[in-house]
């Protein structure tokens, strides 16, 4: 929905924005805090009031939190690809993996969970939006959408196809469900063709919904169109 404006507006910042449209945009507050959100909220409160961290430490995690992107574990699938030792390490334990590349997995336990012949994980959380945040950056809007949440786990190979995603009725597909106490991250195949390729040009070919398991990791010189996402 957008709004075109008749009157003009005077900034002072050198350009003229009059009769430009503006996309509407609701503020927060107009909505009413979730049950959820009022929860965090009064235990944020209450921590900072016992002096357990500041608001300016809170603020500053959630900062870093905010910042982070896929490249963290673009960076762990490229050593498991190029290092058999270090991939069974991982699958192992995630965490511990990270801290072998200097990477803050966080306290909360991360499963790997592999692509192999005849198997495709894929990953979900039918209540939220739980994910590994650290590792892959902020979940994408479809990710927390109701159409993924409660479509991947009936009709998990019609979702993937709507993301460009189609796989073999021989291969089996696993949907792994995340929770507060338990994130998960697909260790996708590697693409043929990569032999001799070093890490850091591996990493460039991990993207963050290969990492959910909802694409693959495209071959040197592929060129698909971007996903479409889950219809409602």
């Amino acid at each position: 929905m957008s709004h075109d404006h008749d009157h003009d507006h005077e900034h002072g910042h050198g350009h003229d924005n009059a009769h430009q449209p503006h996309p509407f945009q609701p503020d927060l507050e107009e909505a009413p805090l979730t049950h959820y959100q009022a929860m965090t909220q009064a235990v944020a409160e209450l921590l900072i009031e016992k002096g357990l961290f500041s608001a300016d430490e809170l603020r500053a995690m959630v900062e870093a939190i905010d910042a982070k992107s896929p490249a963290a574990g673009a960076r762990m699938v490229a050593r498991a690809w190029a290092d058999p030792a270090f991939k069974e390490r991982m699958l192992a334990d995630v965490n511990k993996a990270a801290r072998e590349l200097d990477i803050d997995a966080g306290g909360i336990p991360i499963r790997a969970v592999e692509n192999a012949e005849g198997v495709h994980n894929v990953i979900v959380c039918t209540l939220c939006s739980c994910y590994p945040r650290l590792l892959i950056g902020l979940p994408p809007d479809w990710y927390k959408s109701r159409a993924y949440r409660s479509r991947t786990v009936r009709e998990p190979r019609k979702v993937l196809a709507e993301f460009g995603t189609t796989i073999p009725d021989e291969v089996e597909v696993r949907v792994h469900d995340s929770t507060a106490d338990l994130r998960y991250m697909v260790l996708p195949v590697r693409p043929a063709g990569t032999e001799g390729w070093d890490e850091a040009a591996l990493a460039d070919l991990v993207t963050r919904d290969c990492m959910i398991g909802v694409t693959l990791p495209k071959s040197p010189g592929s060129k698909t169109p971007g996903p479409k996402g889950p219809a409602a």
